[in-house]
């Protein structure tokens, strides 16, 4: 199946000279919302994975049911002050400021494997702080899976030391 005939582009989203790549289209339907599942959790079905993490938020869409497929459980990492129990933060730098992601303290278990997930590697700013995030609680990070790729954004020069893995390129 050809996941990006699903895949909406919208222009100009959410600024002048932006093409979003819209994957509600792609979650609507059913068969290309499970063949998108099969394939994030396919490279990791061996490596014993305890929990996804899936980053705020369409990360927490295709991290739930990538969990589902793994048998594993499902930790949200979320945006400062959302989380209802006690969290560590990870800042990490923007183009033009900062930004901050947080998860609970008690979220994964020391040594436990983990799979980071989520929509888009963009510039790779979230899913780094995400895998600092991670290993800060002693867990170890087995891959990060994204569904697109965003080639020309190099995101993975931020991630040297972790396996990606993405569906889709662009």
């Amino acid at each position: 199946m050809d996941l990006k005939q699903h895949i909406r582009n919208v222009p100009d989203f959410p600024k002048a000279g932006i093409l979003f790549y819209d994957i509600t289209t792609l979650l609507r339907d059913p068969i290309g919302f499970r063949t998108t599942i099969d394939r994030l959790a396919l490279p990791f079905k061996d490596k014993q994975i305890a929990a996804v993490v899936g980053i705020e938020s369409r990360g927490f869409i295709l991290g739930g049911a990538v969990a589902q497929a793994l048998g594993a459980g499902f930790v949200p990492v979320r945006k400062p002050g959302k989380l209802p129990a006690k969290a560590i933060k990870e800042t990490y730098s923007l183009e033009y400021g900062q930004d901050a992601l947080e998860i609970h303290e008690d979220a994964i278990e020391k040594g436990q494997k983990i799979l980071v997930v989520d929509d888009v590697l963009a510039t790779g700013g979230t899913a780094a702080a995400t895998a600092q995030l991670v290993r800060k609680l002693g867990a170890d990070v087995q891959g990060m899976a994204f569904l697109i790729e965003l080639l020309f954004l190099n995101g993975r020069s931020k991630l040297p030391n972790e396996q990606v893995f993405s569906v889709l390129q662009y």
